[in-house]
């Protein structure tokens, strides 16, 4: 990808300081997919020093160009329902399909444009997900619920071209990227206004929190749930501290208020 952007132009161009603003509008461009952006800076980074320390640039323009993504800090952003409802007043079908799908499985992005018919059972989804954890691929394992048992029969009867054999297919009938499934979701929320409470914006990872809120409500502990998305049970707690917790204690105020008042 580097190449492809900057393999013509000439090495001396990288000692001007108007590049650093270059590499910031790269970063910027791929922040539909954070860690892959940061990926990409990162290799450039090396790159870049390793010309610094052979003599051939003065300078490494990407040296401080900081990180997107932050692991581990958008825990308190999960989709809520009126998040969706706005979602599904502005996205097509296919997009509305992705965000559902996510919302009850959990799965990553790149999980999701990829997952195929033959990794779901009666029971659960089975599939070895892309994204490593601690260094190891693992299985991403998810139990078949009403709701989604549900949505899967819709996605079956949706369109798709011969030899499609992916769950989620674009309103032409063809597989997702991992890289245009993430940004048609972003321009979606973002056309929907949908952000957190203090202005970030959520993206469709954060579809994971929404998942996890399901499970809680469903009566899985907090051990459980780390397990099966490879979260610290202390990152899962703070979510159903926010989410479920507090949300189980407004309801409960409000039903013993409401008797009183009748009372």
């Amino acid at each position: 990808m580097i190449e492809t952007k900057w393999g013509e132009v000439p090495l001396a161009v990288f000692n001007d300081p108007r590049m650093k603003a270059k590499v910031f509008a790269w970063r910027d461009s791929r922040r539909n997919t954070p860690r892959a952006a940061d990926i990409g800076v990162t290799v450039l980074r090396a790159l870049l020093k390793f010309g610094v320390q052979r003599g051939r640039l003065t300078i490494n323009m990407a040296a401080d160009i900081p990180a997107i993504y932050r692991n581990g800090q958008r825990a308190d952003i999960v989709w809520l329902s009126d998040d969706l409802e706005r979602f599904a007043s502005v996205a097509n079908a296919a997009v509305i399909d992705a965000v559902r799908l996510a919302c009850l499985t959990g799965l990553r992005c790149a999980d999701l444009a990829d997952l195929r018919w033959n990794e779901v059972g009666d029971k659960a989804i089975i599939r070895m997900a892309q994204k490593a954890s601690k260094g190891k691929r693992r299985r991403a394992m998810v139990s078949m619920t009403a709701g989604l048992q549900s949505l899967l029969q819709e996605l079956r009867a949706r369109r798709r071209k011969v030899d499609v054999d992916t769950v989620l297919v674009t309103s032409e009938g063809n597989s997702w990227s991992p890289g245009g499934l993430g940004k048609r979701v972003g321009e979606a929320s973002k056309k929907a206004g949908i952000i957190h409470s203090d202005g970030r914006k959520k993206h469709l990872h954060d579809c994971r929190g929404t998942y996890a809120t399901h499970l809680m409500i469903a009566g899985a502990t907090d051990q459980e749930i780390a397990r099966a998305m490879a979260w610290s049970p202390e990152k899962v707690a703070d979510i159903r501290l926010v989410y479920v917790d507090q949300a189980r204690t407004v309801v409960a105020l409000g039903e013993r208020l409401a008797a009183k008042a009748v009372n």
